[in-house]
């Protein structure tokens, strides 16, 4: 068999990763911020209360549904009041911006938890077992089962001071930046709705700089393109994306269209539970495919999701891996994960099977233990509602405990 000629001065491939990041405007992030500041308003009074909130907007509407089981009946009552001053403070606060704060309808349909789940999640299988067979449960946290089935992923990398992937972080900073500059005036023309795009160009697992940049800012109808254009790379690009990943051959994109005064609701209508990718790691991860907002902390969907970014971010600080993605399944009302998996993508300095030892060694993944430890039942969601929910520096420690590295001497004294 002829064998091929050698290719000579062949370019080594080098990967692009992608990752996008929307803001608070953006009309499915105004849903999630809505639903959690209704969960937010009711854990405020009721730390047990069971929630599912789910928000839709189109123009001028909104729409509030879901499963809530509360004895704080008049914060139900205020539901329109809390969608009202949501709305505003995100900056709908002119009927000329296609969405109004004032102005806007609000349909609320609101059940309590379906009684089936409620048994399951208040005393959890192992609880039922331990009683049927005449013991006394003293299992720990086995007392509260899973709010339902699924699977759920952690992940961490080093490639960052927040353990998280590069583009993630870059797109949520650019976009936190867009409406930074909205709110304090220094961009006045600007309106709520917006978007990043970020792409990186990789060598190995190590990011090497900026392929692309893509912003999509709304805006009033006079604004020239030039301005806008001269304007976001002056105060929203170069401030966010250090200059050493930046060169020639860059590529930068505004309002690719030429124009975006038409957004937020009435551009485009919004849905809770749509920007999951947003929330997590911006594709650099799998992810199971629950989303978070609206969700009290008994649903693993969210809870396990942050236990789990905890395990893999501890994990990767002890020096275990370079990079860590954590998975775990449940079943519901069970209170134990019915499985936990590792991947180290080549990078763990001792082999999977031990790291799962630590793991179930280290930390406790039922959800009252997750719910205790964590502090969850406190009104900490609507802030996490838009720029992501994991490696926020941004926001004060305590409102973010997963990000904790209170497990690394326990997990490199254990591993080495």
């Amino acid at each position: 068999m002829e064998k091929r000629p050698e290719k000579k001065n062949q370019v080594k491939y080098r990967p692009l990763v992608t990752s996008e990041s929307v803001t608070e405007g953006h009309p499915d992030k105004l849903c999630d911020k809505i639903a959690d500041a209704i969960l937010d308003s009711i854990l405020q009074e009721d730390p047990g209360a069971r929630v599912a909130c789910e928000v839709a907007v189109t123009t001028g509407l909104v729409m509030v549904m879901g499963e809530i089981s509360t004895p704080c009946w008049h914060t139900i009552a205020r539901v329109s009041d809390i969608v009202r001053e949501t709305v505003l403070d995100i900056g709908y606060s002119r009927a000329k911006y296609g969405f109004d704060a004032e102005t806007c309808g609000v349909i609320t349909s609101i059940n309590g938890q379906s009684g089936d789940i409620a048994q399951g999640v208040n005393k959890s299988l192992e609880a039922r077992q331990l009683e049927a067979a005449g013991q006394v449960n003293d299992s720990g946290f086995s007392w509260l089962g899973a709010g339902d089935q699924g699977l759920m992923y952690g992940f961490a990398t080093r490639e960052t001071p927040e353990l998280m992937p590069m583009p993630i972080v870059i797109a949520h900073k650019l976009v936190k930046r867009l409406a930074d500059v909205r709110k304090d005036g220094t961009l006045g023309y600007l309106r709520p709705d917006g978007k990043s795009l970020v792409t990186v160009e990789y060598d190995g697992d190590v990011p090497k700089r900026i392929e692309g940049v893509v912003i999509a800012a709304q805006h009033d109808p006079d604004v020239e393109y030039e301005t806008l254009m001269e304007d976001m790379v002056n105060h929203v690009i170069r401030p966010v994306i250090p200059a050493h990943f930046m060169d020639d051959g860059t590529n930068i994109f505004v309002n690719p269209t030429g124009r975006f005064v038409i957004g937020g609701p009435q551009g485009d209508s919004g849905l809770t539970g749509r920007k999951i990718i947003v929330d997590t790691y911006g594709g650099a991860a799998r992810h199971g495919g629950g989303s978070f907002s609206g969700k009290d902390p008994t649903k693993v969907d969210r809870t396990a999701a942050y236990a789990l970014r905890w395990v893999a971010k501890n994990l990767v600080a002890a020096g275990i891996a370079d990079k860590c993605e954590v998975q775990a399944s449940y079943v519901i009302g069970r209170a134990q994960p019915i499985s936990v998996g590792v991947e180290t993508f080549g990078t763990g300095q001792i082999d999977d099977e031990e790291i799962l030892r630590l793991i179930k060694k280290h930390f406790d993944l039922r959800p009252a233990a997750i719910i205790d430890h964590f502090r969850l039942e406190r009104p900490i969601y609507s802030p996490l509602a838009a720029y992501g929910h994991f490696g926020r520096a941004d926001l004060p420690e305590e409102d973010v405990p997963w990000e904790k590295l209170d497990r690394v001497d326990a997990l490199r004294n254990d591993a080495f």
